[in-house]
């Protein structure tokens, strides 16, 4: 069995304010340490479970998060070199985890929560159902018929998974207080968590389905500002709803973004 872990840093364990998720903050080698741990317990549950392959991606503001001398050795690291956000992901994979997500834009009490862009994303949606990052990442995937199995984050976005998907296992590591920080698990107890969850994810290959919306799907995104709005609506395929909504309609999974 094949599996692939996209990652992100915002719901990674040890990760409890903003200012970890900032490249130039004295606490963010510390978040990309974590991040690696987390990744490795879910590696190596993965293994635990029955995979014979493994493969990451670094998905994190665009990458150059992975500490590469930390990673397990057992898992492939996806370079992309396709060029493609979604690196080699194809349909040779059995299954997808989700690790260190964070719950969609609006989310009370959702750590750090947002959709793409926090400066200018307010909501997105498809098939008039609001959806964030975890969702995304299930129509990417299930694009290849692949479907999620496994996500770890804070508790809102552990609860978003719940909600799209069944079966699902959910690693929470932290509680959201407000937005911008967080009451933490410790961080072995979120490890053993993660690699449980990863372990016990891979007896829902062959049971899962992939998550496929119907097709054609509208993709309703609403800014925080019309001049956001403005450099949206000149793409090619994007209609103008109102000063602060852009509309797209496609049948293509890979292409959900205005």
């Amino acid at each position: 069995m094949r599996i692939y872990i996209h990652t992100d840093l915002e719901g990674i364990s040890g990760v409890d304010c903003i200012d970890m998720i900032a490249r130039d903050h004295e606490r963010h080698r510390e978040a990309l340490e974590n991040l690696m741990h987390d990744l490795n317990a879910a590696i190596d549950g993965a293994f635990a479970g029955g995979a014979e392959h493994v493969t990451v991606l670094d998905s994190h503001g665009g990458g150059g998060n992975f500490i590469l001398d930390m990673l397990d050795p057992r898992a492939e690291n996806d370079t992309k070199p396709n060029g493609k956000w979604w690196g080699i992901m194809d349909e040779s994979y059995h299954g997808t985890f989700f690790i260190g997500a964070h719950a969609m834009a609006g989310t009370m009490n959702g750590f750090l929560d947002h959709t793409q862009s926090s400066a200018s994303w307010f909501e997105y949606s498809v098939n008039g159902r609001p959806m964030g990052e975890i969702g995304q990442w299930a129509i990417v995937s299930g694009h290849f018929g692949i479907p999620a199995l496994m996500v770890s984050g804070d508790e809102r976005a552990c609860a978003e998974a719940h909600d799209f998907f069944h079966p699902i296992e959910t690693a929470a590591v932290k509680r959201g207080i407000g937005r911008n920080r967080a009451e933490l698990v410790e961080v072995t107890e979120a490890r053993s968590r993660i690699r449980e969850a990863a372990r016990r994810a891979m007896a829902h290959v062959g049971v899962a389905k992939p998550f496929v919306p119907i097709k054609p799907m509208e993709i309703i995104l609403r800014l925080y500002r019309s001049d956001y709005a403005d450099a949206i609506a000149t793409h090619e395929g994007v209609e103008r709803i109102d000063a602060r909504t852009v509309r797209k309609v496609t049948s293509n999974a890979l292409d959900l973004f205005p």
